[in-house]
């Protein structure tokens, strides 16, 4: 059983009951206040916290619940309106996971699940190779950069250089042998205290996404 709670001042069963929140097996607590939220993460674990942009001071609320011990490790996924261009920067700089639009479109379902069921991180410091798209002060060249932990859908990357949230990147990223390289696209989608970014893996090369998930699983030597 999934336990997803939603924070909206608003009733989202009409906009989202066509979508895997309302399955059998998801358990589902609609709230209007952070504190409800973090009063159902200390009765039980919170795999989901659904948020609506249009929750007043949303990206203050997703930071607090970011910062709060119960619910840190929960994903935190906000629902993007169209009269905001779905871009939400403020509320990834918060610490949300994702933006998923509304109304639900095809793939909706595929990028929720992937937040619910979140993956295994491993701790690992590992060069990473970046070539940022778009980036006007790099020109394309290469950056380095440094793993603080990988999972099979993202990393945390230390970098130097500063990155910027909703970046797109191609890397390269140097598992220890027997693992790597693995190559592919990503975007930046937080940035996290002490230089350090989150990038969501977007696309992964060949069986780049088999041998991650191999290391991530496989016991530290």
């Amino acid at each position: 059983m999934i336990r997803a709670v939603l924070l909206s001042t608003e009733e989202l069963e009409p906009e989202l009951r066509s979508t895997v929140l309302w399955r059998h097996n998801v358990e589902r607590l609609s709230v209007s206040t952070v504190e409800e939220v973090r009063q159902a993460a200390t009765a039980g674990h919170v795999d989901l916290i659904v948020v609506d942009s249009q929750f007043p001071s949303a990206a203050e609320a997703v930071a607090a619940l970011r910062r709060d011990a119960f619910t840190r490790v929960s994903s935190i996924v906000v629902l993007g309106r169209s009269e905001f261009g779905f871009s939400h920067l403020d509320l990834l700089e918060a610490g949300a996971n994702a933006i998923l639009p509304l109304p639900p479109g095809a793939d909706w379902d595929d990028r929720l699940e992937r937040l619910v069921h979140i993956p295994l991180r491993r701790a690992t410091r590992v060069p990473v190779r970046i070539v940022l798209e778009g980036g006007p002060a790099v020109g394309g060249a290469a950056l380095s950069a440094q793993t603080v932990n990988v999972s099979v859908h993202g990393l945390l990357l230390e970098s130097r250089t500063p990155l910027r949230v909703g970046q797109d990147l191609r890397f390269t990223l140097e598992l220890p042998a027997g693992h790597g390289p693995v190559r592919g696209t990503g975007t930046v989608v937080r940035q996290a205290p002490r230089g350090e970014f989150g990038v969501e893996l977007t696309d992964v090369e060949e069986d780049g996404r088999v041998r991650l998930r191999r290391f991530v699983e496989a016991e530290p030597s």
